[in-house]
């Protein structure tokens, strides 16, 4: 093999870190790294999800988990490829307790980005292919149970006379990712869910509420939507699918049940959770609990002057039941972001008198647009045809630290704005406030820094644009008894005031199911410290408190989009195992607490 080709690159480079970690040589291995370079993990060598960025973070934390990894068995994957003198490649790998995947950058200054994660726990992989269980035993035995008798004897158990392990609190999609997770993992897992079917946070919404992301992007683990699955589901659908994954995989999942209350017994390692499970007081005792309520927290309801006094309808936008019952109404939704636009269009189709009130710029970006520029060379059916699974998508894009996403998306929003500057130059002219971030890296940038500020737009653009959704611009500083009042004195009459004004922190959610002092103990949820509006820093690295071990021993936050409730469910699950055998799970690096909320 001649030695200039990118599979003799990769596998020379891995065989030469192989040979620096055999022999406990951290500044060996950090040599082999570029000088601005980046090592992502995923759990294998940190039990956390960490960036280290340069030489020197690499080497420490080497020093610091060398000797309880033992990592070995570096061997390249499939073909690697070179463009513009970076070559990229798959590799495998084994820890002393675990078997992982990887993905390699090389430049001629040494490795440029490293991702390790974690696939499986030797010795307590999942049941699959060949290993799967033989289900019905054959044969003829005295007393034998059905599948549905066992089922339904475990059901009785698992929450009374037997514990489960871990307690998810949030049925959504996050929840049931997860559960999935470690169903097959056999981690005795509860999920509690406050409606009363699965699905239904999805189908107690507007009527026109659908996913703005498209289907290759938001697959759930395991069962993939088939192949006639539209494009983007609208929110009916979604909630059928749920429920019916729910029952397909077999989860533990409470309905109708409502958590209370939540402490933890540092002595005897395990919580204390009461719940309401349809009326009936339930006392759980788990060792794990995850609040899987959503990327958001409590909703961001303003106390304004006034609000008393108002003779209409006023409500948050999650408790919008959509605009039906509001034909003919004057309606003004406040704030401009995905919810607002949505509720602003779905209003205005039942025949509302519709008014939108900007309070900060945001940054709108076409749905096609999006998908093509953005989306389409990893999640597309044209991805699909060239062979990029869905694992495969996740890898790569994760294999992008977050230091250098900004600089990787100003180009994409450049183009984009300009493919679109015709729609821009209409709603500035309208009036509208827009943005493409703080520095021009778009909207997957403000999503992480925020989880705000942007609309995808799937038609409601337009309605701004020509004036059949009104706007005005400015802070509410008064509710009055017909409508409301903004800072240069307009006044808006209005039958309804729908408050699009989102949410807090996840920590909000911790803070009243367990204590304020435990929210505060973990911090902010969500946000990278970019030092950007409304994500101050320092520099994080990765996401605050998600899906990796917080402050509050025992206690976990998992949620995000359909994708990264698919794709971090796989590491936080593995996290949950391995603390459930008893495997050393020394953290490294666990994040400091900055901000709290």
């Amino acid at each position: 093999m001649n030695s200039s080709t990118p599979n003799h690159r990769v596998s020379a480079w891995l065989d030469r870190l192989s040979d620096a970690l055999h022999k406990r040589d951290t500044e060996a291995a950090a040599a082999l790294f570029a000088p601005q370079s980046f090592w992502r993990d995923f759990v294998t060598f940190t039990w956390n999800l960490k960036t280290m960025e340069g030489r020197d973070e690499i080497a420490a934390m080497l020093s610091a988990t060398l000797d309880n990894v033992r990592p070995g068995s570096w061997t390249r994957k499939g073909d690697a490829t070179e463009n513009e003198g970076v070559t990229e490649g798959w590799f495998t790998f084994e820890t002393a307790v675990a078997r992982g995947e990887g993905h390699i950058r090389l430049t001629e200054e040494g490795c440029w980005t490293l991702l390790t994660t974690m696939v499986e726990l030797k010795g307590h992989e999942e049941k699959r292919g060949p290993t799967r269980e033989t289900g019905v035993e054959h044969g003829v035995h005295k007393d034998r149970m059905t599948w549905l008798e066992r089922k339904e004897a475990d059901e009785r158990e698992l929450g009374y006379s037997k514990q489960p392990y871990c307690v998810i609190v949030g049925g959504g999609q996050g929840g049931i990712a997860l559960g999935a997770r470690m169903k097959r993992l056999g981690v005795p897992t509860i999920i509690l869910e406050r409606n009363e079917r699965p699905g239904d946070s999805w189908r107690k919404r507007y009527k026109s509420l659908c996913l703005h992301d498209p289907v290759w992007y938001d697959h759930l683990p395991y069962i993939p939507f088939p192949e006639h699955w539209p494009v983007f589901s609208p929110k009916d659908k979604i909630g059928d699918w749920l429920e019916m994954y729910t029952k397909v995989m077999e989860l533990d999942y409470w309905t109708s049940t409502t958590c209370e209350s939540a402490t933890y017994d540092e002595a005897a390692e395990t919580w204390t959770v009461h719940v309401d499970r349809n009326g009936e007081k339930v006392t759980l005792h788990p060792a794990q609990l995850v609040l899987a309520t959503g990327m958001s927290g409590v909703p961001n309801v303003p106390d304004l002057p006034g609000m008393d006094r108002f003779s209409g309808d006023i409500h948050h936008s999650s408790k919008h039941p959509g605009g039906e019952a509001y034909a003919g109404k004057t309606c003004v939704v406040v704030g401009s972001n995905n919810s607002s636009h949505d509720i602003c269009a779905d209003l205005w189709e039942h025949g509302a008198d519709v008014t939108m009130v900007q309070r900060s710029s945001t940054h709108i970006a076409r749905s096609e647009t999006l998908m093509e520029l953005a989306l389409g060379a990893l999640y597309s059916e044209e991805a699909v045809k060239n062979g990029i699974t869905t694992n495969m998508a996740d890898m790569i894009f994760a294999s992008l630290p977050y230091r250098i996403l900004p600089d990787l998306q100003k180009p994409v929003y450049a183009e984009m704005k300009r493919r679109d500057q015709a729609l821009y130059d209409r709603l500035e002219n309208a009036g509208f406030m827009l943005d493409f971030g703080d520095d021009g890296s778009g909207l997957f940038l403000k999503y992480l820094r925020r989880g705000s500020g942007y609309y995808i737009d799937v038609g409601a653009s337009e309605l701004v644009a020509n004036g059949d959704i009104k706007l005005k611009t400015g802070q509410v500083t008064e509710i009055t008894e017909t409508g409301l009042v903004l800072d240069d004195g307009t006044q808006i009459d209005a039958d309804l005031i729908v408050l699009a004004t989102g949410y807090g922190s996840m920590n909000g959610w911790a803070a009243q199911i367990i204590s304020q002092d435990v929210a505060d103990k973990v911090g902010k949820c969500w946000g990278l410290g970019s030092g950007t509006i409304k994500d101050p820093g320092p520099w994080e690295g990765e996401l605050r408190n998600m899906w990796k071990p917080t402050q509050q021993e025992a206690l976990w936050f998992h949620g995000g989009n359909l994708h990264q409730s698919r794709h971090y469910s796989q590491f936080l699950s593995l996290q949950i195992k391995a603390r459930m055998e008893g495997l050393e799970t020394p953290v490294y690096g666990l994040q400091e607490v900055h901000h709290l909320n």
